[in-house]
């Protein structure tokens, strides 16, 4: 096993929690080759410093204390490389009520200021589908604030 693609993805992983993809492709930025680079994954997997559950989790928490929907987080954990059965897994295994995490986003970036018009109600719409909310989350949310 090379050392210093184990030093480096320690060093990284130090830093915040990455999925397996992630480290991959930040070592190969780093020059150095794949065939040196898997075997540090796997003992890093082994030794329980890389997880791409525990990853799912932070990102799922960390974006959801932002305003961020289910759509919007399942589909950056996608782009990040974690698999669809773990993203199902945490997606079923979560407590996260997405209808108080649309309604805090909203009055977060709106307030309780009344809809005017249908283009305002357009533009509230267009802000919670951005986030990641799905239709019937948004449409409780924003017929509650009307």
């Amino acid at each position: 096993m090379n050392k210093k693609v184990l030093h480096s993805a320690v060093s990284l992983l130090s830093r915040r929690e990455h999925s397996q993809q992630e480290i991959f492709t930040k070592l190969l930025k780093k020059d150095f080759i794949a065939d040196d680079i898997q075997p540090v994954l796997e003992h890093l997997m082994v030794k329980n410093y890389l997880s791409d559950e525990r990853f799912a989790e932070s990102v799922c928490r960390y974006r959801a204390n932002k305003g961020f929907g289910w759509a919007y987080i399942k589909n950056e954990l996608n782009q990040k490389g974690v698999s669809l059965d773990i993203i199902n897994q945490l997606r079923n295994n979560n407590e996260i009520d997405w209808y108080l995490q649309a309604e805090l986003a909203y009055n977060k970036r709106f307030g309780f200021s009344p809809i005017d018009n249908q283009k305002e109600k357009a533009k509230r719409i267009r802000f919670l589908q951005y986030r990641g909310y799905s239709y019937e989350q948004i449409m409780t949310v924003v017929n509650t604030g009307e």
